[in-house]
C-alpha cells in the first residue's frame, strides 16, 4: 500500500488535501496524533524534524511546537484544538507562532481537518487544510507546505 495517495491544492476552495493509506487500524493511526513523541517523528518533513513544547490533546486543549531547519532556523506554530472524536475525526486551527511559540497577532491560523476512515486493510486518513484567503493559501504553498506534507505523512509508517 503506497502511504500519500494524493496531494490537492484547490485554489477554488481554498484547500490543501492530503490523503493517505495506512496498513492499520484508525486507532493506531490515530496514536500518531495523539502522542506528541510521535508526532515528533513525523509533524515536520524529514528535513524540519519538529519538537513539541505543549500538546493538550482536548478540546479547548493548544499545542505548541518549532520546526529546525537544516539552517539551524526554528520555525514555531501551534494548534488550538476544535473537534476531538477518537479514533474519527479532529479539527484544529493551526497557525504561526512568534520565536516565543505563542500565536502571532494578526496572522489568520488555517482549518485542519482530519478523518480516519476503516478501509479494506487498513485506514484511510485525509488531511484537509483550509487557508482564509488565497493570499494565505499561495503564502504557504510557496513555503513548500504541500510538499512538506506529502513527506511528513509519509514518515507515519515507521511509527506503526
Amino acid at each position: 500500500m503506497m502511504t500519500v495517495i494524493s496531494t490537492v491544492a484547490d485554489p477554488e476552495t481554498l484547500s490543501l488535501t492530503v490523503v493517505a493509506e495506512f496498513e492499520a487500524s484508525p486507532e493506531r493511526v490515530w496514536g500518531v496524533w495523539e502522542n506528541p513523541r510521535h508526532l515528533e517523528r513525523w509533524w515536520g518533513p524529514p528535513s524540519y524534524p519538529a519538537t513539541f513544547t505543549r500538546h493538550d490533546f482536548s478540546v479547548g486543549g493548544e499545542s505548541r511546537y518549532y520546526m529546525t531547519g537544516p539552517d539551524g532556523g526554528t520555525p514555531h506554530g501551534y494548534w488550538r484544538m476544535f473537534t476531538i472524536d477518537e479514533p474519527n475525526q479532529l479539527e484544529f486551527a493551526n497557525g504561526l507562532a512568534g520565536d516565543d511559540g505563542e500565536p502571532q497577532l494578526g496572522v489568520e491560523p488555517m482549518a485542519a481537518h482530519v478523518t480516519f476512515e476503516l478501509i479494506d486493510g487498513g485506514t484511510r486518513m485525509t488531511s484537509m487544510s483550509s487557508f482564509v484567503d488565497a493570499a494565505q493559501m499561495k503564502t504557504m504553498l510557496d513555503m513548500g507546505m504541500s510538499e512538506g506534507m506529502t513527506q511528513a505523512v509519509s514518515q507515519i509508517d515507521e511509527l506503526l
